[in-house]
C-alpha cells in the first residue's frame, strides 16, 4: 500500500521519540520513501545518525546546513510528500501547528504541505487534558489534520493516564487506511446537494432556512479526496470549495436544485442529498417590494415544491446509491425510516435538532445512519469533516 509513497516523518522533543525509530523502520519496510524532519529539541532524545541510517536520507532539522549553507526548502518538501506524520507531537508542537507559529523547520514544512497530515500526540496526562491543548486539537481537526489519539498507561512522569503516543504498528495502519481510502472512489461520479434553498417572495424577501451548507461541502471534499468526480449543487451559501475535482453549480430555489439534480443524476454512481430544501414556495412572486400596510396581517399563499429525493428515487437504477438526510424534531427514527421507504433511498442520515451538537450552522454534527436493509449505525458528535468520512466509509462498506 505504501510502495513508492513519499512520507515526511516529523519528530518533536518528547521521550516518545524512541518510538519514532520503530515507526520509521515500519514505513521503510512497507516500501515508503521517508524524509525525517526533527526539531532541535527532538535531537535531545534521538540522534539524527540513527534516523539517517534507517531512512537512507540525511535528517533535516535546520533551515540550512551550517557547514555548506545549503538551504532546505520547506516548500519543496511540502510538495514532495504524499503524507506527513508527526510522531511524537508534543503539546508545544500542536500549539504551533494550530496557530501557525513557524519557528522551526517542521512547522514551516507543515504549513507548506499539500498532503494529508497525521499527528500522534504524546505528553503527560494533565497536559493532554488541558483546555488549551484540547482547543488546539479541535483547531487542527477543523483544518483537516487527522489526530491519532494517544493511549492510556504509565507515562514518563510515572503517572497513569492518557497521553502515551500510539504504538508504531497502529500509526502505520492509520496511514495505510488513508491511502486505501484514497482509491475507493476513483472513477466514480458523485452528486451532492448542499445548503438551503431560498424561495423568493419579492425582490428583497424570501422563505428560507438556517442551513449553512457545511455538511454538504464536507461531503464533497471527502468524496473528491477519495478520487471521485463530484457535482455539487449548492444553494445560497458563503462557503468555498478548493478541490478541482468538484464541479460546483450554484442555485437559489428548490425548483432550480431539482432541475440540476435530474440533469446530472443519470450519470452518477452515488447521490447524497444533504441540502435543506424548502418544502413550500410562495404561489405568487411580486415584482416590486411589498409595502407595509396598515393591516396587522398579510397572507402569502404557499404551494408545494418538488420533492428532490422522491424524484430521484423514481429514476434510480440498481447500479446507483441514493442517500438522503433527515433533520427531525419529533419521532426522529420513525420519520427517517418512513422516508427511506417513501423515497426509495438506500441510506438516510438522521440528525435531530434536539441535540445541541447537531443541526444548522454548527461545525459539529451527531448522526445515525439507517439503511433500507434495516441497519442502524449511530455515531458520536464529531466535526462535520469527520462525520463526512464516517458517512462515506459506511455507505461503501455496507
Amino acid at each position: 500500500m505504501l510502495k513508492g509513497k513519499h512520507i515526511i516523518l516529523g519528530i518533536s522533543g518528547g521521550i516518545a521519540a524512541y518510538k519514532s525509530v520503530y515507526l520509521l523502520r515500519l514505513l521503510i519496510k512497507a516500501g515508503a520513501e521517508v524524509q525525517v524532519i526533527i526539531t532541535p529539541n527532538g535531537k535531545e532524545f534521538i540522534t539524527p545518525v540513527t534516523l539517517s541510517s534507517l531512512s537512507g536520507k540525511p535528517v533535516i532539522s535546520e533551515f540550512f546546513t551550517a557547514n555548506t549553507g545549503e538551504w532546505h526548502s520547506h516548500v519543496d518538501l511540502g510538495l514532495w510528500a504524499d503524507a506527513m506524520i508527526i510522531a511524537p507531537a508534543t503539546a508545544s508542537t500542536l500549539a504551533k501547528m494550530a496557530n501557525g507559529v513557524a519557528d522551526n523547520m517542521l512547522i514551516t514544512t507543515y504549513l507548506s504541505s499539500k498532503s494529508k497530515v497525521f499527528v500522534a500526540p504524546a505528553m503527560d496526562l494533565d497536559m493532554w487534558k488541558h483546555p488549551s491543548t484540547q482547543r488546539n486539537i479541535d483547531t487542527l481537526k477543523s483544518d483537516g489534520v487527522s489526530i491519532i489519539e494517544p493511549g492510556a498507561g504509565e507515562l514518563a512522569s510515572h503517572l497513569v493516564g492518557k497521553g502515551r503516543m500510539e504504538e508504531p504498528e497502529n500509526i502505520l495502519k492509520s496511514i495505510e487506511q488513508y491511502f486505501a481510502c484514497q482509491q475507493d472512489l476513483i472513477d466514480k461520479k458523485v452528486l451532492i446537494t448542499a445548503g438551503p434553498t431560498y424561495e423568493n417572495i419579492d425582490p428583497v424577501r424570501f422563505i428560507g432556512n438556517y442551513s449553512s451548507g457545511k455538511m454538504g461541502f464536507a461531503l464533497a471534499e471527502e468524496c473528491a479526496k477519495r478520487g471521485a468526480t463530484v457535482t455539487l449543487v449548492a444553494g445560497p451559501v458563503g462557503l468555498k470549495i478548493s478541490n478541482d475535482k468538484v464541479n460546483r453549480i450554484d442555485v437559489v430555489s428548490a425548483k432550480e436544485m431539482c432541475e440540476q439534480c435530474k440533469e446530472h443524476f443519470d450519470e452518477c454512481d452515488i447521490a447524497i442529498l444533504c441540502a435543506a430544501v424548502a418544502d413550500y414556495a410562495p404561489k405568487d412572486y411580486y415584482d416590486s417590494k411589498i409595502k407595509r400596510e396598515k393591516t396587522d396581517t398579510i397572507t402569502i399563499e404557499l404551494v408545494k415544491n418538488p420533492d428532490i429525493a422522491a424524484t430521484l428515487g423514481k429514476l434510480k437504477t440498481q447500479n446507483q446509491l441514493l442517500v438522503g438526510f433527515a433533520l427531525e424534531t419529533d419521532n426522529e427514527r420513525e420519520n427517517a425510516i418512513r422516508k427511506i421507504k417513501n423515497k426509495n433511498l438506500d441510506w438516510i442520515v438522521l440528525n435531530s435538532l434536539k441535540d445541541l451538537e447537531a443541526g444548522f450552522q454548527k461545525d459539529t454534527n451527531k448522526v445515525t445512519l439507517l439503511s433500507v436493509k434495516g441497519q442502524e449505525i449511530p455515531f458520536e458528535a464529531k466535526l462535520k469533516q469527520e462525520v463526512a468520512k464516517d458517512i462515506i466509509d459506511t455507505i461503501l462498506k455496507n
